[in-house]
Formats: structure tokens, sequence, C-alpha cells
């Protein structure tokens, strides 16, 4: 983790490359709602839905998530709430209507309700699982491209709709992983998600 934080320190220090944000972005208070995403998969559920925000000039990203799995999937339907904090330290522009993030750094802390442990709590003597069985703290690397669309009730400004990917893992699977590498692929531990975000 203090790597990972390490990183967005050095990214932050890195000028961007082309343009840091939409060329009509304004700035506006970090509390202030951003975006909406959309998102299947990626340990945030089937499906899952949130908001988003934005600082440091468009680079830093925090994401709400609510996200459902149903219990056909799990054994029991699980709802999922995941916080994402997402850095991007590059932004390249690809023409007039698109742009590229071709790196996306973080880290994530999600909850889920509903877990068959949960049903009943006393069904495994205290202490049994070493590790929480609800709450998980992974770190995400991805990126994402967008389409610069024209706003209806502005044609002059652009709202940016992006599809992006995040290759993620958590602290449960890496501490599965650490004692078997000669038995694991690192490919097992980790998840993949993919999902859009709209600017509002």
């Amino acid at each position: 983790m203090r790597g990972l934080l390490s990183l967005f320190w050095l990214s932050a220090a890195v000028p961007a490359l082309g343009q840091s944000a939409a060329p009509d972005s304004v700035a506006h208070p970090w509390y202030r709602l951003h975006h909406v995403a959309l998102q299947t998969a990626g340990g945030a559920g089937v499906v899952s839905g949130g908001v988003g925000f934005v600082a440091v000039r468009d680079r830093l990203e925090t994401d709400i998530l609510v996200g459902y799995v149903p219990e056909k999937l799990a054994g029991s339907a699980l709802s999922i709430a995941t916080a994402k904090v997402l850095y991007s330290p590059y932004t390249v522009p690809l023409g007039q209507k698109f742009q590229l993030r071709p790196l996306t750094i973080g880290m994530y802390l999600s909850y889920t309700h509903g877990t068959i442990n949960d049903e009943e709590p006393f069904q495994y003597t205290k202490g049994y699982y070493w590790f929480s069985t609800d709450t998980r703290v992974g770190l995400l690397l991805g990126g994402r491209l967008s389409y610069l669309a024209p706003r209806a009730a502005n044609p002059g400004r652009t709202r940016r709709i992006s599809a992006y990917y995040e290759l993620g893992t958590n602290d449960l699977y890496l501490a599965s992983y650490v004692p078997n590498i000669k038995g694991m692929n690192f490919t097992e531990i980790l998840t993949l998600g993919l999902g859009l975000k709209m600017d509002l």
C-alpha cells in the first residue's frame, strides 16, 4: 500500500501528456458530483452503479458504487458497497472527439452484505477465519477511452462518455498467493471489471 501511495505522488509530479481534461472542462469543488458510472464484475458485483467526484485537475477520482450478486451465483443474494480512489496521470488526445487515458492506478475498499456466514453468526468458533469475510481492500490497474459528445443544451461544450477496464486484486487473494507462488498462476488472483462513465 505504501508503494502505491508513493506512486501516486510520483505521478503527480510528472506533467500530463496532451490535455489533462476535456477542452471545455470547468473547475469545480471536489465534493460536487462529476459523473455517473455503471460497471460489471471486478469484485463490485455482477452489476453495480454509482457516482464519482474528481480533483487534482481531473486526474484524481473517487467513485462510490453499489452492486448486486444474485443468489444463484453466490449461494445467497449479495449487495456490495465499493469506494475507489483512482489516479490517471496522463490524458492523450486522439483527434477532436476522443481521449485516451492509458494508465489508471488505484485502490478500493469494499463491504459485502448477505454472505452465508452472516446468516448464522455462531456456526464457526471465534477465530476460525483469520480474515474478514465481508471487507476487502484491493489494488487496481486499468485505462479508459473517452468520447467527447456535444451537450444538447450547449453544443459548444462536450460531455465525456468513457469505456474503461480495471484489473484488480485484493488482500485475501494476495495472502493466498504469496505462500503458494509455485502452485498458483498470478492471473488466478486477478479480477477484471468493465464499465462506462458519463460526465454530468
